[in-house]
């Protein structure tokens, strides 16, 4: 069976700096080599998404295109994985932004500039250097790939796409052709924003209804995953 663009398909997956250790998986095993000597416990899950719609990372989403339900080991350079660093992305910061926020900006430490994370490189006087360009920016890597199966489950599909837009497992029903949706209050507005991917992906119209939510980690959406090697602050500039 070949995998086409929008194909649901379901992956096990480790990502390796080439020569160098493990930066991503959700295998169990390697992940425990990625965490070595934290106490916290390791979670892994199933990864499911549509092909060619980036969201995985370029390369892989590009070579598997065409291939069949099986294992791959994927090298990609820097331009097909997280790109060139950008010398315009290392910018100067005054100290006063961090100060007002009673933070005190070590070498080495990341920080959350109102929804992009940077790596402060160097602090000097009244100035703070740091570094927007993705850890992985200029590194080839490589990735071992286990496509375990195409996804046909719409309530799969739905939740897939839920995961990846709103890191939330929100309760939805499928009738028909319509897909909905039931978010938290407030979320209605974020969740409209995907109407034409719903209907591109799956062919589904959405309808969004908001809810009264019971679940504490349903008050806080992150649309985006944050980096997590390094302990992140939130500094609005």
């Amino acid at each position: 069976m070949v995998l086409e663009k929008k194909d649901f398909i379901e992956v096990e997956f480790t990502g390796k700096i080439k020569d160098g250790g493990v930066f991503d998986s959700n295998i169990k095993k390697d992940l425990e080599k990625l965490h070595e000597g934290h106490d916290h416990p390791i979670e892994t899950k199933p990864f499911i998404f549509p092909l060619g719609e980036g969201m995985f990372v370029k390369g892989v989403d590009k070579f598997l295109l065409g291939k069949e339900v099986g294992e791959y080991d994927i090298p990609l350079s820097p331009e097909d994985a997280f790109g060139k660093r950008d010398p315009k992305e290392i910018r100067t910061i005054p100290i006063k932004s961090f100060e007002d926020h009673n933070l005190n900006p070590i070498p080495g430490s990341v920080f959350n500039f109102d929804g992009r994370f940077a790596k402060v490189l160097t602090v000097s006087g009244g100035r703070v250097m740091v570094d927007f360009n993705n850890p992985l920016a200029g590194k080839n890597v490589k990735y071992n790939i286990k496509v375990l199966r195409k996804v046909e489950d719409i309530n799969e599909k739905v939740k897939s796409l839920n995961e990846f837009f709103f890191r939330a497992d929100f309760d939805f029903k499928v009738e028909e052709k319509k897909l909905i949706l039931k978010v938290p209050k407030g979320m209605e507005k974020l969740a409209e924003i995907f109407r034409g991917k719903y209907k591109e992906l799956l062919g589904l119209e959405l309808e969004v209804k908001e809810v009264e939510s019971s679940k504490p980690e349903d008050q806080k959406i992150e649309v985006k995953k944050p980096e997590k090697k390094k302990k992140e602050t939130e500094v609005k500039k």
